[in-house]
């Protein structure tokens, strides 16, 4: 299994890129938000990578970051949710966006996605809701996948991670996210609701920090009335 790639960009298409890894070209699958964030042809690139096994076809799909990665792998758990579903999500609200709706519970943010309609979107709230938790509070703990860092040219499988990780919201709310969760999950909140809470939070002030998030997610979490 292919888990990353690190080669030069050869060329792009619509939907996916050519990556050249000494002299053999991966054809991989990239989300629009993707596409756009990758270099010029020529330049060093490297992409997390899911494989799509079919008898008569294999497909490679693409990702900056780990929580990419991931929520493709949720999102094509879901029944009704094929490869070409979970890239349209992605195109659409970013890995971020997908763990913030999610979290809240917003199946209409979901089906936004071109494609999708909504009791699929439904669907995918209802079924991936408790994930959510998991991802949102490792979400400090990766880096985006670099060229930089990687050895030029070659293709990488790397160790598979123990949990599944993610990218944050804001860059610089990362640790306050994973930390705020930790504190209410610790305080006794189930982790769904614990994320709802932090993702609403942020979604009010994005620029909470840490003591600031948990405070405002306990206000979020007190009984009304």
């Amino acid at each position: 299994m292919i888990g990353k790639i690190a080669g030069r960009l050869d060329y792009r298409a619509e939907d996916h890129v050519l990556i050249d890894v000494r002299g053999v070209g991966y054809l991989v699958y990239v989300s629009d938000r993707t596409m756009a964030s990758l270099p010029g042809p020529g330049e060093a690139v490297a992409l997390y990578t899911e494989l799509l096994v079919r008898e008569d076809n294999l497909q490679l799909f693409g990702f900056t970051t780990l929580v990419e990665k991931e929520w493709h792998r949720l999102l094509t758990s879901v029944q009704g949710i094929g490869a070409k579903a979970s890239m349209s999500i992605l195109s659409t609200l970013g890995p971020d966006g997908v763990s913030r709706a999610i979290a809240l519970g917003d199946w209409n943010a979901v089906k936004a996605a071109k494609g999708l309609g909504p009791k699929t979107a439904q669907r995918v709230v209802n079924e991936l809701k408790d994930k959510a938790a998991s991802v949102m509070a490792l979400s400090g703990q990766t880096k985006a996948a670099s060229a930089d860092t990687l050895p030029d040219e070659a293709v990488i499988e790397p160790v598979a991670p123990s949990a599944p990780v993610a990218a944050p919201a804001h860059p610089g709310n990362a640790a306050a996210q994973s930390e705020a969760l930790s504190a209410l999950t610790n305080l006794g909140y189930a982790p769904g609701e614990a994320a709802s809470a932090v993702a609403q939070a942020l979604g009010e002030d994005p620029s909470l920090e840490t003591s600031g998030l948990i405070r405002a997610a306990l206000k979020l979490l007190a009984p009304k009335g």
